[in-house]
């Protein structure tokens, strides 16, 4: 299975880098207040691709910190509840006799 993906990684890395080759011209990009930005096609989408990558992980960050905060209140309920039901298994109450 290593061997396999191993091999789907160059097929992947090749393609990327024949259309690395072949987008080579320059473009321009025009941002707002008269901002020109000059260079390769290729690496304008390089930069434009890993921005929304960090940008979703950054979308990301805070359902993530709930989830732990969330997994880690369980862990301590779990952690509690085991106790007790240890300490209650460890000495069994006698019965109670009624006499009357």
């Amino acid at each position: 299975m290593k061997f396999i993906s191993t091999i789907i990684g160059f097929v992947l890395f090749v393609l990327f880098f024949g259309f690395a080759l072949k987008n080579t011209q320059e473009v321009d990009l025009h941002f707002f207040l008269h901002y020109d930005l000059h260079g390769p096609l290729v690496l304008m989408l390089l930069g434009f691709f890993v921005a929304g990558a960090f940008l979703g992980v950054l979308a990301l960050t805070p359902t993530v910190f709930r989830h732990r905060r969330e997994t880690n209140k369980h862990k301590t309920t779990i952690t509690t509840l085991q106790s007790s039901a240890l300490q209650t298994n460890a000495q069994p109450q006698p019965d109670s006799i009624n006499t009357q």
